[in-house]
Parts: C-alpha cells; sequence; structure tokens
C-alpha cells in the first residue's frame, strides 16, 4: 500500500508542472499561486479544528509564516512563472535538486557531516543542471536563463524550508504544518494577487487547472505525503523526489505535447545519480562491498 501511494504522491505531484503550465499564461504567477494554497488551505481546514491543533499555531506563528513563505508562497510563484518560459517536464525534472540544496544548506547552517560520495554528487547533480538547459541556451530561447534561475531559487528555498522545518517545528504535527503553512501563504500572496489580478475574462481550462492545483496537487497531496512521513519515515517519502521528474515529463508530452529530447533525458538522469549520491541512498563503496545504502 505504501508504494502505491508514494507513486501516487509522485504522479500527483508531477502533474502541478502540467497545471502551472496550463494557468499561468491566464491567471499570472502569483494570482494563480494565491489560488493555490487558498484553496489549500480550505482543503486542509479541518486539520484545526482541535483545540490543540490551533494552539500549535498560535504558539508557533512566526516559524510557520517563514515556513508557509520559504515551502510555497516563494517556490510556488518561482515556478509558475518560469512555465512561461520552459516546458512542464523541464521544470520537473530541475525540482530533482532539492535534496542537493537540502543537503547544502545543512552542511552549511546546522554543520551536518558531509561525505566524499555527498560532495561529488552535489557537483553531478549541478552538472546535469548544464546538460539539461544547454540545448536550450544553445537555441537562444529567450527567457530560458530566467526561468532557469527562478526554478532553482525555487528548490533552494525548498531546501532551506526543510531544514528550518527540522530546527523550529519539531513536535508540531505534520498536518498542522502543512494547514498552518497554506494558511500563511495565503495571507502573504493575497494583497498581491489582487494587484495583479488579470485584466482579461479567465478561460474555464485556467479555472480547472488551478482547483487541481490547489485540491489534488497541494491539499490532498499533502495529506498523502504527512501520512506516508507518519507511516514510513522521512527517508521514505523523500524518496518521491526521485520519481516526480518522470511523471513530469510523461503527463508533458501525453498533455501538452511537449517533445522529450536526449538532453532531457540524459540531464535527468545524470541529476537523479547526483541526487541519490548526496542523499546517501547510493553508496559506491557499500556496492563494491556487497553493500547497499540505506
Amino acid at each position: 500500500m505504501n508504494i502505491v501511494e508514494l507513486f501516487l504522491l509522485a504522479a500527483i505531484w508531477g502533474a502541478s508542472f502540467l497545471f502551472m503550465r496550463v494557468g499561468t499564461p491566464e491567471f499570472g504567477p502569483v494570482p494563480l499561486i494565491a489560488l493555490r494554497v487558498g484553496i489549500a488551505a480550505l482543503v486542509l481546514l479541518p486539520v484545526l479544528r482541535s483545540a490543540a491543533a490551533r494552539a500549535h499555531v498560535r504558539r508557533r506563528a512566526w516559524p510557520l509564516l517563514v515556513v508557509g513563505v520559504t515551502n510555497s508562497a516563494l517556490p510556488f510563484s518561482l515556478f509558475a512563472y518560469s512555465t512561461l518560459y520552459v516546458n512542464a517536464g523541464f521544470d520537473a525534472v530541475l525540482n530533482a535538486t532539492v535534496p542537493l540544496w537540502t543537503g547544502l544548506i545543512a552542511f552549511v547552517w546546522l554543520k551536518a557531516p558531509m561525505s566524499r560520495p555527498q560532495v561529488i554528487g552535489m557537483l553531478v547533480g549541478m552538472a546535469g543542471v548544464i546538460v539539461l538547459v544547454w540545448d536550450k541556451i544553445g537555441e537562444g530561447q529567450p527567457g530560458v536563463w530566467l526561468a532557469t534561475g527562478a526554478v532553482l531559487l525555487a528548490t533552494l528555498s525548498y531546501g532551506f524550508a526543510i531544514n528550518y522545518s527540522k530546527t523550529r517545528l519539531a513536535g508540531v504535527p505534520p498536518l498542522v504544518v502543512a494547514s498552518g503553512s497554506q494558511l500563511a501563504a495565503t495571507l502573504v500572496l493575497l494583497p498581491l494577487a489582487f494587484l495583479y489580478w488579470p485584466a482579461a475574462p479567465v478561460s474555464a481550462t485556467a479555472w480547472y487547472a488551478v482547483l487541481a492545483l490547489g485540491v489534488v496537487c497541494t491539499g490532498f497531496a499533502y495529506a498523502i505525503f504527512y501520512r506516508l512521513l507518519d507511516r514510513v519515515g522521512s527517508a521514505y517519502a523523500a524518496s518521491v523526489t526521485f520519481l516526480i521528474p518522470i511523471f513530469g515529463v510523461i503527463w508533458g508530452a501525453v498533455f501538452l505535447k511537449e517533445a522529450v529530447t536526449v538532453s532531457m533525458i540524459l540531464g535527468c538522469l545524470i541529476i537523479l545519480f547526483g541526487t541519490a549520491l548526496a542523499t546517501g541512498k547510493l553508496d559506491p563503496a557499500g556496492f563494491l562491498s556487497g553493500k547497499t545504502a540505506k
């Protein structure tokens, strides 16, 4: 059952890039994401029905605000902006750099030890990013540099949020963190959404995309993710990162007719290999000795 939920979660989060690609051109990045986190907050609101949950939110209001900004409002908006210039599969592949940033921030900020394979993994992962963007830059496509930078800043923000949550929100039930952070993200983005609300009417297709983002890709997906965390732990749940690019590329190719290039496949494989090294999922020394990484 856990493996089924893991693949379901990867399929849902892989589809989020597809829905952003559909909705962003009409809504604009900020209004789209304000709606996404607002709808997700409503979906998760029943989590706060208990007095204990609300007490957690009151006591940890500032950390929840920080996580709401760095784990949702900012990275979601940056990803949405990037979809104006690059395709959904491209974004999904770059999303796999999250564990690289997470490990680097833990090393710099929390003084977490880092082995030689992990350092090599980070360098390999960054090389994969270069391979991924090389063709697009060579083709002179407008906005690719800014879009790539926006995605890498988004994944860096995710990496910060993961480490920050571990240090400042320890002991808070995960679903309370999810609900409280989505409420915080909504409050931050709401004024900007009114400021940048599109002047032209928005199509029904774009509205369906934002509903799917809010209900399925955020609210429902968080519920699955945190249930996995509770059942099987963070290492197993975090392995969804390795599956998201696969589904992101598939959905983009099937529904948006996006081209799947050799550089995209090669870049994806290199990034995932680097991520596996950097997160300890792949231990070369253990492999050579007949042992596997845990």
